[in-house]
């Protein structure tokens, strides 16, 4: 890493502080200003590059987008963009099949993915600055020479996957399906908006290797792409291995320009989707103006003003004055040929979906015939700026400085374009968002969906077909040189940073990391005691004590504390977990000190008011009820339950159960609140853009004053995983089924953690690992499959999950109790333990790449009991870890032939499949996690 420093500053322009009341909120004269330098040029055969040079850390990002969505697929064609995101990772012509996550992981990659919207599909992978070689050659290799390795049997494999997928994200889903129709109203069916981005099974199912080769040829082409590269980069050295990989990929011919209009909506249309869910969901749709475009903005800022947080209308009447929703959401998504503003209110039990959209109306017509008021107009314009500048705090990953670069090229042609941007919601007057309210909001030009409890219908789909069996065709390269991967760079200097440690008067620990990058500081404040420290009878007491703390001090109320954060341009959270509590800020510094003000008011005067009390009650029964909609979060409730036993710590989840909800009162939440919210019991995280004494004044300015007796939080004793091997959750209809292969674990604190995360690397921690590549690449039966080992202070749970097809639940289970196996059977082969270690050291500085993972990462610390220093010195252990460290101690924890087995699915269709396994007694649970009997969880007939 060079000793330059990164040239992305921000200025902050003319701002100066009124106050209106006793909140104190930021006004700026004129928006924050970015001063970002972003070259653009262009390679002969129409590739667009973008480099942008910042040496905060040793990451580039390679970020990709081709200019392609499901905007330019064709009738019958629905999916094709998103099929080819898929694709993409398999293989091309000098990448072997299922190599790509294995070279970026082994070579460190912190983070790889793509994502297809309906106006593009984009790529992404950061790596270590010294891996940039190896990051241009996969990319460009499958932009070239992708057709060379597809065949009928790869491809067949993906369509499988996408299937998968499409069955988790909108089948299996609840709402799933309802958001899916929402769309359908919008768009009509010849509208490449209509579908669903993933497809329609018919189409992904239909689709021949001819037909996406044309798709291929068309689009993902040089001269219809734009590459990105941010971070830590030389920028002469770039280019000149920009022009080696990417200058010989012939330009394609000229990309058909996209041909489909958007119709207005003229008259309401309504629709009703049931779904096996709990509560009635209203979702609202309007298209409005495109992306950037007059009007964009205004719905911006009106999507902020409805829904946006604690400080919103919609919250403010249906959450916490009627209190008869349980969550409001606004989206904008901002599209090429008409945005959707999408509007989601789930109702509370008792409540219906035709009274949630007389409320909704109420608010929508108000700000329609009277506008915001300045003030409100003032504070979403500060969030806004907030979110704008805090997301340049990643380089890469979704949403960073390489995709926002991106972002404007596509729209704006102009990836400099973050001050306009910023200027845009600058000129955004109260008299805009009426109007864009008042026109593009009206009721004449929406849809309404209500998604109501029922029966779930999902649609027909054609079956799965027997996989092909043709073999990988021999590949002759008209480049040879390709087929030599490259090799790394010269290592960078990493220097990981280690916090500062003071104490404050009162014993308070203060943790505190410079980071002068941006105007931007995070706070957490973290305590020792989470949900282990419940009362045996009174389960979610600390996530409920936690979830009141912004509720109420003795100064403001509720809406008083969103309102001044909301203000500032601030964040506030505050949670439980289960070994530790959390309060939360994060600003730009010159707000800090307002915002940490509010968090000392939070922490030190919570009033735990009755009225909220109550109200929090109903939310966090709500809640939980809404869990049995998720098969998924059903089977990770129960897990808990089933491994630790009801009565240990561990036994249950920081939300509680149903029948302590109703027993917590205000003097219990109070007798915990001053048990365990005390300054020996907690350590103040502060990172950003700080010096060590403007720590300590913020510090002792916030909780200096706090007082309280020392605690003592123990360790959770050993757990009792229940008798039965296998619980089954009927769940009748399910597309797929949800699974959790689990047994307990290690402390974090283990001598023996750092070696068996390092085993759960290759089994299960990474894209590449043993069980995702078997159940998603070898066999097609899951969307993603994943294996983790859970940090705690007591002994954590070891995971196996997955949602798979329901037809193959036995076999699933099976191949992953196979995989267990082998990590004990014989070492790990000398690349996967190589591939583990370079993962997990490489991928270090991604932890403190933000002013938020970074507090993140220095309070596990203190919460763990690990060492300032930890992170510094963890390459130098996990270097010396062997082959037969890991068999051994995969011997020593893994237990296959004991790990419990939680499958939550259609009973009829999965029970025989685990019979057949002959893996021990089992017990039938509901969807609460009660006991029934085998008669009386008989499997339903389904249809």
């Amino acid at each position: 890493m060079r000793g330059s420093v990164s040239r992305f500053t921000l200025v902050l322009a003319c701002a100066a502080a009124v106050f209106a009341g006793a909140a104190a909120r930021t006004a700026w004269a004129k928006p924050p200003q970015v001063k970002m330098v972003a070259e653009k040029y262009s390679l002969p055969n129409g590739l667009e590059v973008i480099l942008h040079e910042d040496h905060q850390l040793p990451i580039v990002a390679v970020n990709i987008w081709y200019h392609a969505g499901p905007a330019n697929e064709r009738p019958g064609q629905t999916g094709f963009a998103h099929l080819f995101e898929h694709l993409m990772f398999q293989s091309s012509g000098h990448v072997p099949e299922d190599s790509y996550f294995k070279y970026l992981e082994a070579a460190g990659s912190s983070f790889v993915n793509g994502s297809t919207d309906f106006d593009r599909t984009n790529y992404l992978e950061d790596v270590p600055s010294n891996q940039l070689e190896l990051a241009l050659w996969l990319e460009s290799d499958r932009m070239g020479f992708l057709l060379d390795r597809i065949t009928a049997a790869s491809f067949a494999n993906q369509q499988d996957v996408v299937r998968n997928e499409r069955r988790q994200s909108v089948e299996n889903a609840p709402y799933g399906l309802v958001e899916e129709e929402l769309y359908h109203q919008l768009f009509p069916k010849t509208h490449p908006y209509y579908a669903s981005v993933i497809g329609s099974h018919e189409d992904i199912q239909n689709a021949k290797v001819d037909d996406v080769k044309e798709f291929f040829r068309r689009y993902y082409v040089p001269n219809n792409a734009t590459l990105v590269i941010a971070g830590d980069i030389d920028k002469v050295k770039a280019k000149a291995l920009i022009t080696k990989y990417f200058g010989s990929v012939p330009r394609g011919q000229v990309v058909p320009p996209i041909e489909a209009t958007t119709p207005p909506i003229t008259s309401e249309r309504r629709s009703t989707v049931t779904d096996e869910v709990e509560l009635p969901r209203v979702f609202m749709g309007w298209i409005t103006s495109p992306a950037f475009k007059a009007g964009d903005a205004e719905g911006g800022i009106a999507a902020d003003i409805l829904a946006g947080g604690k400080a919103s209308r919609l919250y403010k009447t249906l959450v916490y004055e009627k209190q008869i929703a349980q969550d409001v959401s606004v989206q904008l998504q901002s599209l090429q040929l008409g945005s959707v503003f999408e509007l989601t209110v789930t109702a509370k039990p008792g409540h219906t979906a035709e009274e949630l959209e007389a409320a909704i109306d109420a608010e929508i017509a108000k700000l329609a015939s009277e506008g915001p008021t300045p003030a409100e107009l003032s504070a979403s314009q500060t969030s806004t700026y907030y979110g704008i500048i805090s997301s340049l705090e990643h380089v890469g990953t979704f949403g960073g400085v390489a995709d926002r670069l991106n972002l404007y090229n596509q729209y704006m042609k102009d990836p400099n374009y973050v001050n306009q941007d910023l200027a845009r919601y600058a000129a955004v007057t109260t008299d805009g968002v009426k109007k864009f309210a008042a026109e593009q909001l009206a009721k004449d030009h929406r849809v309404v969906v209500y998604g109501l409890p029922g029966k779930k219908i999902v649609p027909p789909a054609p079956p799965t077909p027997p996989a092909p069996t043709d073999k990988e065709a021999a590949v002759e390269s008209k480049e040879p040189w390709r087929n030599t991967v490259p090799g790394a760079g010269a290592t960078p200097v990493v220097k990981l940073p280690v916090a500062k440690r003071f104490s404050l008067p009162n014993g308070l620990t203060v943790l505190v990391v410079e980071s002068h990058r941006l105007p931007i500081v995070a706070n957490t404040l973290v305590l020792r005691s989470g949900s282990a420290q419940d009362p045996e009878n009174l389960p979610g007491l600390a996530g409920y004590t936690s979830s009141m703390l912004d509720e109420g001090t003795q100064k403001r109320d509720a809406l008083a504390i969103a309102n001044e954060l909301h203000g500032l341009g601030a964040t506030l959270n505050t949670g439980a977990s289960v070994d530790g509590s959390t309060i939360g800020c994060r600003s730009l510094k010159m707000s800090s000190p307002a915002t940490m003000a509010i968090l000392s008011d939070v922490a030190l005067h919570p009033s735990f008011p009755d009225k909220d009390v109550e109200r929090l009650r109903d939310e966090r029964a709500t809640a939980l009820m809404q869990q049995r909609d998720s098969p998924n979060q059903t089977a990770s409730r129960l897990m808990w339950n089933c491994l630790y036993g009801p009565s240990h710590p561990y036994g249950h989840i920081t939300l509680g159960t149903a029948d302590a909800i109703k027993k917590i009162s205000r003097a219990d939440m109070m007798k915990f609140y001053q048990a365990y919210y005390t300054p020996k019991n907690a350590a103040l995280v502060i990172v950003g853009d700080v010096t060590e004494s403007e720590a300590k004044k913020l510090a002792n300015d916030a909780l200096g004053s706090w007082t309280g007796p020392p605690t003592e939080t123990p360790r959770p004793p050993q757990g009792q995983m229940i008798s039965s091997r296998v619980v089954i959750v009927d769940k009748p209809g399910m597309p797929q089924t949800a699974l959790r292969v689990v047994q307990l674990g290690l402390q974090r604190s283990d001598p023996d953690f750092e070696r068996l995360d390092l085993a759960n690397t290759i089994l299960g921690g990474v894209f590449s690992s043993r069980i995702n590549m078997n159940l998603r690449e070898a066999h097609g039966y899951t969307y993603g499959a994943f294996s983790s080992l859970s940090e705690n202070r007591g002994q954590g749970p070891f995971l196996i999950g997955t949602s798979v097809r329901t037809d193959v639940t036995g076999p699933s289970i099976d191949e992953i109790l196979k995989e267990v196996h082998s990590m004990s059977d014989k070492p790990v082969t000398d690349e996967e333990l190589r591939s583990a270690k370079e993962f997990t050291i490489r991928t270090l500085p991604a932890n403190f790449e933000t002013t938020f993972n970074t507090a993140g990462t220095i309070a596990t610390l203190y919460l763990y009991d690990l060492p300032p220093d930890y992170y510094v010195t963890l390459p130098s252990r996990v270097t010396t870890i062997t082959a037969a460290d890991i068999q051994a101690v995969s011997k020593k924890y893994l237990a296959p032939e004991r790990m419990l087995v939680i499958a939550v699915g259609d009973r009829s269709k999965i029970e025989p499949q685990i019979l057949k396994l002959n893996l021990g007694a089992v017990a039938y649970k509901d969807l609460d996690g009660k006991e029934v009997t085998a008669s009386a969880a008989a499997p339903a007939t389904t249809n």
